[in-house]
């Protein structure tokens, strides 16, 4: 059986002030309650190697949301291994850097429904 799903992606202004829009703008897309935390410490963790802007990408497919946050120059190890990551671990399925190692990504799967 195959999976549909969606992506979404937005560039954002490297400044600060933006988090709050980053998280607005995965909340508007995405039910998970922890994607727009999660969005936030992506957007952050990028944020602190000072890009012009940074695209972020939501995709979904079935039960399974990624969430990638990337800059254009890699990123130092202090923003891969930051404080935001144990965050980022936390409340997610899996995590990394990109290929491109500009950016990071996180996995969160949706809760499964319950039934009664």
């Amino acid at each position: 059986m195959s999976e549909s799903g969606h992506t979404w992606r937005k560039v954002f202004m490297a400044l600060p002030v933006e988090a709050d829009r980053v998280r607005s703008w995965t909340a508007g897309h995405v039910a998970h309650e922890d994607a727009p935390l999660v969005a936030n410490e992506l957007f952050v963790a990028v944020l602190g190697n000072r890009p012009e802007s940074i695209e972020m990408t939501i995709s979904t497919a079935g039960p399974r949301m990624r969430i990638t946050a990337t800059g254009q120059a890699p990123l130092p190890i202090l923003q891969v291994h930051g404080p935001g990551a144990l965050v980022i671990k936390g409340l997610s399925r899996s995590s990394g850097i990109t290929t491109c190692v500009c950016g990071l990504w996180a996995q969160l799967t949706a809760p499964e429904a319950t039934h009664e």
